[in-house]
């Protein structure tokens, strides 16, 4: 694309905004008279719901999300990937590969996807290689940026359904204007098993191009088998697939031989005279016929329906929840941190190559281990049939192969890094009241899971059953002893709730002793757990606030500290060994004093909360309004951490509006949200309003609660009053207030 001279003042106002990637792209392109004259004509208006979402919140600094195209849970996920990626495919102000069509957004330790990377070009025909991007804008179900130098720019616009990105490239005027697939592409930015192309097939005939590719590697490394299917809007002028390192002597079908060798398929035209080229790609896991078949179900070849069509579903995903007050930055952080809590896992219903099952189908469960805090109690509000599905899923995976997945991406379960999570999504779901999912069945694969030695605990289940049950913890001889053993802690105490609702007195009351294993850890001495040996020796030489991040440490990528105040259950029980309510308040003030919390990362996501099972919500109001402000920022690096499939975004909204879930148990925490007035829709034409008019940066403390108009006197709600509808009145102020202080939720233990 050709450009003038940047002369008018106008035209250096945008290009100076544009620069500051702390703004939603949305809002900078709706600004009034700052947009570039050769834009106008180019650049969609998003729907108003939308403009505040930026989709490109923690695409850098650690947040590792994806910025690209997308429909809620659609597996299609299209986006640039560039030269240094992060572990989604992309990296800001890097240069652009192309655009592939699969990715998982907010992994901190590995990639995976990246596959069948499309990129548009001029001249010669050759290896695509990668060019700087510019005027790059996005918002939910939509992404554009210009490739290439202004002389030979090149315009691409991207949009998606579930199982089909749409592309539409602008060139220039040339007869030699082209789109390569690479068929094997794959991000490789993990030095542990990193991905690789093991071997791919490509074919170029009437219908488009075709083709599939076999991987293994990155994230969960079990291999996997996409295919794809292309279509443009007009016939090439030339057309065909190679392999290897050059694309001259092209055939109509080409098989690779050999890991990591390349394979391409490429669509060559003559842009002379109409400069636009649309392309749809399909994905299937199925075969190609399936891939072929999902392309046809996208019968429009019209890019602004099909974008209207992925906004249509984002709106509707977004106005679950309405936030009124705040500033326009803590409410576009709120709306793009709902957005990122709806993108994974990826529903790839009618894709299961896996089994044969009626049942819905998810994949790419990065990871139970994130997302049952925050993400998947989220769900259950605003998604509830969504959240449904997505447990049927599970439980059907276990009955087709024998273990209730903690993780599973591309068809594959693993890798599991503490418990065994599904077990509280299980229960979370039961003492919710969500119907339409087999209980008894479910409950199957939570006894197994509590009862078993797995045979490949890294994939699936629990690691050294037999040993934890005799020893009542796992000893430090064992990898991840003592974050495993307070993780098996809390997954049992969801069994038992799980055998509660279903009438297995016997079951209650076994799993409830088990949940209470945490104690046989606890060291009076440090006030802390604290990994003991077989024998019941401690180890020597701890500190309780060392933080551990390897696989094989005692705490996984936690300290001692931190796993101690991961027992969601036996909150009461904490505070009996640490002093009682005074003294648990000082040992947890102590902790924050001292920054042992972890704002980045799921092991202590409960503790600001806990402070209200010793009467002093007030504590709980002031430090969660501290971490909301300093960890938490609009833009490009604004997350403390991986968003780890919307775990860390979805804590936000939750601390935001002034709730926070204790996952599988009917309850939530109050806090003091940062907006004024927020409503939920909670299906069924009910709604829940909560009102804090007074809400400030100051205002930050309850003084008083009214649910439905009478007082409410404790600091958490239940999850039938939040079900039935209605308001939740919160008076705020400048100063610390008693409200709250007297009626304390569940725990398993009693005070002393």
């Amino acid at each position: 694309m050709h450009r003038g001279p940047e002369t008018g003042v106008k035209e250096k106002v945008f290009k100076s905004i544009m620069s500051n990637r702390s703004l939603p792209a949305a809002i900078l392109l709706t600004m009034p008279g700052i947009v570039l004259p050769s834009l106008r004509a180019q650049i969609p208006q998003s729907p108003s719901e939308l403009r505040s979402v930026d989709v490109f919140l923690g695409a850098d600094g650690g947040g590792n999300t994806t910025p690209g195209a997308q429909v809620p849970f659609g597996f299609v996920s299209l986006q640039p990937d560039t030269e240094r990626p992060s572990t989604s495919g992309y990296r800001s102000n890097d240069r652009i590969l192309g655009f592939s069509s699969t990715h998982v957004s907010g992994t901190g330790g590995a990639s995976k996807y990246g596959n069948f990377r499309a990129t548009p070009f001029t001249g010669p025909l050759d290896i695509p290689v990668a060019e700087a991007g510019s005027q790059e804008v996005a918002w939910p179900g939509y992404y554009a940026v210009t490739l290439g130098p202004p002389e030979q720019s090149i315009r691409a616009e991207l949009t998606a359904s579930r199982l089909v990105g749409f592309h539409r490239y602008t060139f220039p005027r040339t007869r030699n204007a082209h789109v390569v697939i690479q068929v094997s592409s794959v991000i490789t930015n993990w030095a542990g098993t990193p991905q690789r192309p093991l071997s791919c097939s490509a074919r170029s005939d009437a219908r488009g191009l075709s083709g599939s590719c076999r991987f293994s590697g990155g994230w969960n490394p079990g291999e996997y088998q996409l295919y794809f299917a292309a279509q443009f809007d007009r016939q090439p002028i030339a057309s065909g697939v190679a392999k290897g390192s050059r694309l001259s002597g092209s055939t109509q079908e080409v098989r690779t031989g050999r890991e990591w060798e390349p394979a391409w398929a490429w669509a060559s035209f003559d842009t002379t005279v109409n400069r636009t080229v649309q392309m749809k790609l399909a994905v299937s896991f199925l075969g190609t016929d399936k891939a072929q078949e999902n392309l046809r179900a996208e019968e429009t070849w019209d890019f602004e329906h099909a974008r209207h069509e992925a906004e249509r579903q984002w709106s509707e995903a977004l106005a679950r929840i309405h936030a009124e007050g705040g500033s326009a930055a803590q409410r576009a952080l709120f709306a793009s941190s709902l957005y990122r809590a709806q993108v994974m896992p990826h529903d790839l219903t009618g894709e299961n190559v896996w089994w044969q099952s009626s049942e819905p189908h998810y994949e790419d469960y990065y990871t139970l281990w994130d997302t049952f805090r925050t993400q998947d109690p989220l769900l259950t509000v605003i998604q509830p049939e969504r959240e449904r599905d997505l447990v049927r899923s599970m439980v059907d995976t276990y009955q087709h192969t024998g273990w209730m997945p903690d993780a599973r991406i591309a068809g594959n379960n693993g890798s599991t890094q503490g418990g065994s999570n599904g077990d509280v999504l299980i229960a979370d779901a039961l003492v919710k009241g969500v119907k339409g999912i087999d209980y008894e069945t479910a409950f199957e694969a939570l006894v197994k899971n509590a009862e078993s030695d797995s045979p490949n605990p890294n994939s699936y289940g629990r690691d050294k059953m037999s040993i934890y049950k005799k020893l009542g913890y796992l000893p430090y001889e064992e990898e991840r002893s003592g974050s495993r053993t307070m993780e098996y802690c809390y997954d049992d105490f969801a069994i038992s709730e799980v055998a509660e609702a279903l009438g297995k007195t016997d079951e209650t009351q076994k799993y409830r002793q088990r949940a209470l294993f945490w104690t046989n850890l606890w060291d009076k001495d440090t006030l802390s757990v604290h990994p003991r040996y077989a024998d019941g020796r401690w180890t020597p030489n701890f500190d309780r606030g060392l933080t551990t991040k390897p696989w094989n440490a005692p705490f996984y990528e936690g300290s001692p500290w931190q796993y101690s105040t991961y027992v969601p259950h036996d909150v009461q029980g904490l505070i009996n060994r640490t002093g009682g309510d005074v003294g648990f308040v000082a040992w947890l003030d102590q902790f924050f004093a001292e920054g042992k919390y972890d704002p980045g990362n799921e092991p202590d996501m409960l503790a600001p909360w806990l402070y209200i099972h010793a009467g002093r919500p007030d504590r709980t109001q002031a430090i969660v309004r501290q971490l909301l402000d300093k960890y938490y920022k609009p833009g490009r690096a604004g997350l403390p951490g991986n968003d780890d499939a919307g775990a860390m975004t979805s804590w936000y909204v939750w601390a935001a509006l002034g709730l926070y879930p204790n996952a599988g148990q009917p309850y939530y925490y109050i806090g003091a949200p940062v907006f004024t007035r927020i409503r939920i829709d909670i299906g069924g034409g009910k709604t829940f309003t909560i009102e804090a008019p007074k809400s400030s940066t100051t205002n930050r403390y309850v003084q008083s609660a009214r649910l439905n108009g009478h007082p409410l006197q404790r600091a958490w709600l239940n999850h039938a009053e939040l079900l039935a509808g209605g308001s939740l009145e919160l008076d705020l102020g400048p100063e610390p207030a008693n409200w709250g202080a007297g009626q304390r939720p569940y725990s398993l233990e009693s005070p002393q």
